[in-house]
């Protein structure tokens, strides 16, 4: 066991964070699995109790980040892996949005995720060895009307998981942000929250994507069991990459996105260089 990597994956109930633990599992892997409720990791330890941990975690809570990490570091003596999957969506145009549910967003999402990256850090820098994954979302690069809140904690994972890669880079340590499409997971179905109010004036914009998602739901392109592949191929990897676009429909968009921006860029050259000193000045 001491030559095989040890992983800590958050979200391990459903979706993607189900996938990557059972990958890891079968390959005899010490894993630790979070969820809210252990109950529903049960039908994965078993067979496994050997090398895998079911740990309670709410990423929202300090405490009980602490407690799970060193839970992990007791059972397995340190952390190789850290797969940070754990989070939800929220359905709500900008003006629609509840004050209470845009900041459980965020502890969920955002700080969840940096405050359990702090707590396993240590052990990492000390070995010089460590791989931490991010989940993001193609959403973390565009972003939609509905998913204004959604997005704009994706944006925050970038830009929190580009600024880490470079710090932990000289220390040996490697960053991978994950910027998944649409999967045929429950993010759209159960697990996503939705404003209780819906303004009339955004039905067009914000009211129809929403319902769009809904109705994909259980019908999108992306195959999990596959995403949970990819990221044990990334993990693997000697030079891994700082993102790692995950379905076509990714794909797509994020280099639409980069030819928005240069065309963008070059409408308005101009201008954007004409806000400097004259050259000397």
């Amino acid at each position: 066991m001491t030559d095989t990597p040890v992983w800590f994956i958050t979200g391990c109930s459903t979706g993607f964070g189900r996938e990557i633990a059972k990958l890891v599992l079968a390959k005899g892997w010490p894993v630790v699995m979070t969820a809210r409720r252990t109950e529903t990791l049960a039908e994965l330890v078993e067979g496994h109790e050997e090398h895998a941990l079911a740990v309670s975690l709410d990423v929202t809570d300090a405490a009980q980040i602490a407690a799970a990490v060193e839970q992990a570091e007791a059972r397995f003596g340190r952390i190789d892996v850290l797969v940070n999957n754990a989070g939800y969506g929220y359905f709500s145009a900008i003006e629609e949005g509840e004050d209470a549910e845009i900041r459980r967003q965020f502890e969920t999402n955002v700080f969840g995720l940096n405050a359990l990256t702090q707590k396993v850090l240590p052990g990492m820098r000390a070995r010089r060895k460590g791989h931490i994954i991010n989940f993001s979302s193609i959403g973390g690069l565009i972003s939609y009307p509905a998913l204004g809140y959604y997005c704009a904690t994706k944006f925050a994972v970038e830009a929190l998981s580009e600024a880490l890669a470079q710090e932990v880079a000289p220390l040996g340590l490697k960053v991978t942000i994950i910027e998944p499409g649409g999967f045929r997971t429950d993010w759209a179905g159960r697990s996503v929250i939705e404003s209780q109010t819906r303004i009339d004036d955004y039905e067009a914009t914000s009211g129809a994507l929403r319902d769009g998602l809904r109705a994909a739901s259980g019908h999108q392109d992306g195959d999990p069991q596959k995403l949970a592949e990819a990221v044990l191929m990334v993990a693997a990897a000697e030079n891994p990459p700082l993102r790692l676009l995950l379905s076509k429909q990714a794909y797509d968009r994020a280099l639409e996105r980069v030819e928005e921006m240069r065309k963008s860029a070059e409408a308005w050259k101009e201008v954007t260089l004409g806000a400097d000193f004259p050259p000397g000045a």
